[in-house]
């Protein structure tokens, strides 16, 4: 990854992802699917200016869907869930 925004697709902003980013410090973020953690480690301290104590991630297998006669899947994604140092805090709102 040549830039830390190409990691970083977007957040994924749910009632459990609320809960644990009010609860327990997390945030959980849409990454590409060829990021480590280290690369996403870094690219979170770089664009939000935060310490972060974990990276955990989950990858996410493409379902089949099907529309009339078609069939296809959905787009594999990766999560990330990102869980700051003590004082560090990221509002996605």
């Amino acid at each position: 990854m040549n830039n830390y925004r190409d990691v970083i697709k977007a957040p994924i902003i749910t009632e459990k992802s609320t809960g644990l980013q009010q609860n327990e410090n997390t945030i959980t973020l849409s990454v590409d699917v060829k990021a480590n953690k280290t690369q996403i480690k870094q690219a979170v301290e770089k664009i939000f200016n935060v310490k972060v104590e974990s990276v955990n991630t989950i990858n996410v297998k493409p379902k089949k869907k099907r529309v009339g006669r078609y069939v296809g899947k959905t787009n594999r994604v990766k999560k990330a869930i990102v869980k700051l140092k003590e004082g560090s805090s990221i509002e996605l709102n």
